[in-house]
């Protein structure tokens, strides 16, 4: 079994704060190791050379702000998990955000203790923290715009729609959708699951067309979703939820495997569904950079099936010198699973390992 080392970097611009955090996590030496920066510039320069597991970082910091650290870690690194330090906001919106979001938040001035088990569930993958940075939300992006006290412009895209959201030293001053401005226009923004966003830095607004406080905003938002969704809707984002939690549980089976690289499930149009990345390589592989090469792979061996008059395709062993990569179709080719591993594996170890979860990941999809 491959064993993973954890990692904990701490980032924030007061160089006392960081010195103490140090000094008192010390004791869970044992459990990771832990690094500190004063900017994010060095954060992200120690992302590039080794894998994190958690980064605790403030928003408000000079030159790179927490929100571009953030977003940096989300393009690079999916799995890496948040926590962050925040000075502002209310017990009620944070209670919000820690159920709701992809990061875990702590007011200052906290207890270090209470950082400490924070830090502990999410180096040992404890239930309690669940969320990737992989899984941002538009509601994420929105309160840390409003915590770091940043003056942007947020650009949303859902399909043929697009909106924007002004925010003025962390207010939110003015919302546009189509011909709709303000309170409402914020509202169906916020509405829209899934689709894009971009941030234009230091953007002004060209108007004041909203008044509120930001936290009574955001939590009205949240609940007009949650109201607008039906109980069906509600049994189905519970329900996918979970099955995305019982195939990442699943991947995890595989990553105990010898010289594990990486595991990922793709539907059937080569779209990644869900992925883990053995510590050691997540330098080197990055999904979002191989995903469209693993597409057209298991396109092209459909073809080649095909023209062979093989059109059954279950699984397909590629022999690198490096190591193997093993495509294995699931549920009628409603989707596949890709496992890499290196040269010092085994293929019929491999096999054996795959067909034994392969009951557990269809009940996943």
């Amino acid at each position: 079994m491959e064993v993973t080392e954890k990692r904990v970097l701490i980032v924030d611009d007061e160089e006392d704060l960081t010195w103490s955090i140090s000094r008192h996590l010390s004791k869970d030496k044992d459990k990771y190791e832990l690094m500190a920066v004063n900017n994010a510039r060095e954060a992200l320069d120690i992302l590039k050379q080794v894998p994190v597991t958690v980064v605790v970082s403030d928003i408000r910091m000079p030159e790179i702000s927490g929100l571009e650290l953030l977003m940096e870690i989300r393009k690079n690194y999916p799995d890496t998990k948040v926590i962050i330090m925040t000075a502002y906001g209310s017990s009620e919106v944070q209670q919000e955000a820690n159920a709701r979001g992809c990061f875990k938040y702590i007011e200052k001035p906290f207890e270090i203790q209470e950082l400490r088990q924070i830090i502990l569930e999410g180096v040992e993958d404890k239930k309690g923290f669940d969320g990737r940075i992989s899984d941002l939300q538009l509601s994420d992006l929105i309160q840390m715009h409003c915590l770091g006290r940043l003056t942007n412009a947020l650009q949303v895209q859902k399909d043929h729609y697009k909106g924007i959201i002004y925010f003025e030293n962390g207010d939110i001053v003015h919302a546009k959708v189509g011909n709709e401005e303000g309170e409402e226009a914020f509202y169906e923004i916020l509405s829209w699951e899934g689709g894009s966003f971009a941030v234009q830095r230091g953007a002004k607004a060209p108007k004041e067309s909203i008044h509120k406080g930001w936290q009574t905003l955001l939590l009205e938002g949240l609940r007009r979703l949650d109201e607008k969704r039906s109980p069906e809707e509600h049994r189905l984002v519970k329900e996918t939820k979970k099955k995305q939690e019982n195939m990442y549980k699943v991947l995890k089976q595989l990553s105990t495997l010898k010289d594990f690289i990486l595991a990922a499930v793709f539907d059937s149009e080569g779209f990644p569904l869900n992925s883990i990345i053995g510590e050691k390589h997540k330098q080197k592989y990055k999904l979002s950079e191989i995903a469209t090469t693993i597409a057209k792979l298991h396109k092209q061996i459909e073809i080649t099936a095909m023209d062979l008059k093989m059109t059954e395709t279950s699984e397909i062993a590629l022999m690198f010198n490096e190591g193997i990569c093993i495509i294995t179709n699931i549920l009628n080719k409603r989707a596949f699973l890709v496992l890499l591993a290196g040269q010092s594996s085994n293929l019929a170890l491999l096999r054996m390992k795959i067909k034994g979860v392969l009951n557990e990941l269809e009940k996943s999809l």
